[in-house]
């Protein structure tokens, strides 16, 4: 199997690192234009973003597989014929990745594919987050509301989580390497109908900081 990608350093490191048997070729590109100008059978978009026009041209290279990185829009909102992954920050690198798809004959398509990169993958409904980016977006989002409420420092806070929950790094220390941006874009998603994900003040000035 042939693969196109367009990537992060960071995801295309972990991305080569898991090649597989069914593996032929891994082609890299610089940018949308020249992605869709690869000859692959498989397309991952790990930049993805949620515009009309680059879901336009990611279309053009259907009915081959199309994977994009978004954890947050839906493939009602992007396209059904895609795949979407969880690709945020250091979860290309799990030992199964986090996908949702629609049918049976996406689903086959997924086999074939992360067979051919030696990757299993869990199928997760197609909701806003899907499951793991749900999860830790809600810790990041307590652990700012703890330290906005001065129970502890951000250190103690991440060491307390470490140790005591086996995590293999603190609420802090995940937002760092994810991206505050990202959490926050999720969470302003997931509080228009769950209030349990109402944003920590802290974390909403931050990201609002940081440019989010």
């Amino acid at each position: 199997m042939t693969i196109a990608f367009l990537a992060a350093e960071l995801a295309k490191q972990e991305l080569e690192s898991r090649l597989g048997p069914g593996f032929e070729a891994l082609r890299e590109a610089r940018s949308l234009e020249e992605l869709t100008g690869l000859d692959a059978d498989a397309y991952f978009d790990l930049l993805f973003e949620p515009d009309p026009a680059r879901i336009g041209r990611l279309r053009l290279l259907l009915p081959r597989t199309v994977i994009i990185n978004s954890v947050t829009e839906t493939l009602a909102s992007t396209d059904p014929n895609f795949i979407r992954l969880n690709a945020w920050p250091g979860f290309v690198d799990r030992p199964v990745a986090e996908i949702a798809l629609a049918g049976l004959r996406k689903e086959s398509e997924a086999g074939r594919l992360f067979a051919s990169l030696n990757w299993d993958f869990s199928l997760v409904p197609d909701r806003p987050g899907m499951v793991s980016p749900r999860v830790i977006s809600m810790i990041v989002n307590e652990a700012y509301y703890a330290w906005e409420d001065q129970v502890s420092s951000r250190e103690e806070i991440d060491t307390a989580m470490r140790l005591g929950t086996g995590y293999p790094w603190g609420p802090f220390e995940w937002a760092g390497r994810i991206g505050l941006a990202r959490i926050y874009g999720l969470l302003r998603v997931l509080q228009q109908t769950d209030g349990r994900y109402s944003i920590s003040r802290a974390l909403e000035q931050e990201a609002m900081l940081a440019g989010a």
